[in-house]
């Protein structure tokens, strides 16, 4: 059997439901052996799966998308994350040639003019690149929460990624912003400065902006647009309603 069989993922889901983000970790690098990787954001979340992939020696190699447009503190991060842990954090970068086209195309802020504009920013910068980062694997770690916006309420700690064909792995699916914090602190995990000015979840700088108290999260990320469209296309469920609306 193999993985893209739906009945051995739902297999996976049974077998491992109610377990540990430490046990589903290291269930992962077992059965995904030099084929599993974590795709951080470097938001909380994904520096919490940094530190217990790190902990436990895990073999599960540790990426993240640099789409020429973050904050300096993001990659600042990145260096003290690889000082702490001992790592290396492989980066992927979209095509220059791609981005020269669009710009040249659309202008440098184009993601501000219209839906289909700011899809074509995220997918240049970041929908390919991850295309290219999960080459090889069979299945990939993400930090999503269901409790982190309306657009993730269905995440499950093992699913099917559709448009990847890969099994992917939400070890924190379940948990609340309050777990992850209380993680972060108890164990001296580093995370983006930017969190502490207001910033619950951080993107590209031209992208993201602080959020008022009581908030959501990620009310901060495209702030100009409507609550269900606030995805860049990287986690989208392929049934999905805004996957239905075209914006995978």
């Amino acid at each position: 059997m193999q993985e893209h069989d739906r009945d051995y993922i739902a297999s996976w889901a049974t077998e491992l439901a109610g377990e540990s983000p430490e046990r589903l970790l290291t269930w992962a690098a077992t059965r995904f052996a030099g084929r599993v990787a974590l795709a951080s954001s470097l938001g909380p979340e994904d520096q919490v799966l940094t530190d217990m992939i790190a902990r436990a020696g895990l073999d599960i190699d540790i990426f993240t998308l640099d789409t020429g447009r973050l904050f300096n503190e993001s990659y600042q991060l990145i260096q003290r994350t690889e000082a702490r842990y001992g790592i290396k954090i492989k980066v992927y970068f979209p095509s220059s040639a791609e981005v020269e086209s669009m710009v040249n195309t659309h202008g440098v802020n184009l993601f501000l003019d219209s839906i289909e504009l700011r899809k074509m920013c995220c997918r240049v910068r970041k929908i390919i690149p991850l295309q290219r980062a999960l080459e090889g694997l069979g299945a990939w770690i993400t930090g999503l929460r269901r409790e982190q916006s309306i657009t993730r309420t269905e995440v499950e700690p093992v699913e099917w990624d559709e448009s990847h064909g890969l099994v992917k792995l939400n070890p924190l699916a379940a948990w609340k912003e309050s777990q992850v914090w209380n993680y972060v602190r108890e164990q001296k995990v580093p995370y983006n400065v930017l969190h502490d000015r207001g910033f619950p979840s951080i993107g590209c700088s031209c992208c993201t902006r602080p959020v008022a108290v009581g908030e959501d999260s990620r009310s901060g990320r495209w702030w100009w647009e409507l609550p269900e469209h606030r995805e860049c296309g990287l986690h989208l469920r392929e049934n999905s309603p805004q996957a239905a609306r075209g914006l995978a």
